[in-house]
């Protein structure tokens, strides 16, 4: 490849990305327009750039940004260092390659890049949009670390908020009240039954699904009986239960644990853009047969919520790169020791491009 993704990565991954990507952008941009693509910009953010015109279209995604704080790069042999080096400027600059070395002749393939998966993912949800309404989408592939596997499944992540209403009343008398605080007691113990009662079924590839009370809190003032209490939760679905199934049948399972004299609601946190919802990709889709022919990875469910959730409405979609979100020693993703291996890099960019072969001939 006339492109080299590593030393492209080395230079992505000293450009900090977890406060303004811009810089990042321009990086990408300037890139792609010495390879002579002539990259756009669209009003959400994402950087855009397509190859081909036949009829099956692939869309190669990831993203720019990086969590906090912007950790420098540092090569060690083998070894590149620094925030974003795997998630996911691994997998952009594999991407990348396999974009430029590609020869679409009967079919079309865009590399669309988004700014802010990390957060609130408002790119994506354009882009969903977008390819949605155009209809014309045959596969994604999203650069996200997977050890080099092909993984066709993730969990849905949401989050939520259960709100106990009692009644004040001065702590000297607290008979008088009724306490949200102590309200929650029987709550917390039905949130973890609630999967058994309301007969939530397993999943194939993602197991079961969790719930999980993350935070609470209570009260105005230490001599007052608390009239409400919050807990916050984390919800991690599987097919084919959708977010919006969540607050009706947890409020319902929740009421029925619920002391006399109190009141609950349930509601999920609001957002900008759709929820990560969870999807599973059938894995005899052409992508993930040509992908993991390409790879020799092991097809498998992914760790983690993404983008994906948004282009799996689209189309089939798989996620796939270089490095891990873990390894055996601790978190690498996101953590301090975030690094990737170089030879993964290549790997993963040889795959995309040998998938990409098969699937646009």
């Amino acid at each position: 490849m006339a492109f080299d993704p590593v030393e492209f990565l080395e230079r992505a991954v000293d450009v900090p990305s977890h406060e303004d990507v811009g810089p990042m952008r321009e990086l990408l941009v300037s890139t792609l327009e010495d390879e002579r693509v002539s990259p756009t910009v669209d009003e959400a953010g994402n950087v855009l750039a397509s190859r081909g015109d036949g009829e099956f279209h692939v869309v190669l995604n990831t993203h720019v940004d990086t969590v906090p704080p912007h950790v420098p790069a540092e090569r060690d042999g083998d070894v590149i260092r620094g925030r974003g080096a795997c998630d996911a400027k691994g997998s952009l600059a594999a991407l990348v390659a396999a974009f430029l070395a590609a020869k679409p002749d009967d079919g079309r393939v865009t590399l669309a890049i988004t700014p802010d998966e990390e957060t609130v993912q408002t790119g994506a949800a354009h882009l969903r949009r977008r390819f949605g309404n155009t209809g014309d989408v045959d596969a994604f592939v999203v650069g996200e670390p997977t050890g080099l596997d092909v993984c066709t499944a993730a969990r849905g992540q949401f989050e939520g908020t259960v709100t106990i209403q009692g009644s004040a009343a001065h702590a000297a008398s607290p008979e008088r009240g009724r306490n949200a605080i102590r309200a929650a007691a029987p709550v917390l113990e039905a949130m973890d039954t609630f999967d058994e009662a309301v007969g939530t079924t397993s999943h194939d590839l993602l197991g079961e699904p969790t719930l999980t009370a993350t935070t609470i809190e209570g009260g105005e003032a230490p001599n007052q009986v608390p009239a409400e209490c919050r807990i916050g939760f984390d919800r991690r679905s599987v097919p084919p239960e959708e977010s919006s199934d969540v607050p009706p049948a947890l409020e319902a399972h929740l009421r029925a644990a619920l002391p006399e004299g109190f009141d609950l609601s349930v509601e999920l946190v609001p957002r900008e853009t759709p929820q990560l919802e969870a999807f599973a990709t059938d894995p005899d889709a052409q992508v993930v047969r040509a992908l993991a022919e390409a790879s020799d990875g092991a097809v498998r469910p992914f760790g983690a919520a993404t983008e994906a959730s948004f282009f799996a409405e689209v189309a089939p979609t798989v996620v796939f790169g270089p490095g891990d979100l873990a390894d055996d020693v601790g978190p690498v993703a996101h953590a301090e020791r975030e690094y990737v291996r170089v030879g993964e890099v290549r790997t993963a960019a040889e795959a995309v491009t040998g998938a990409l072969s098969r699937l646009l001939g």
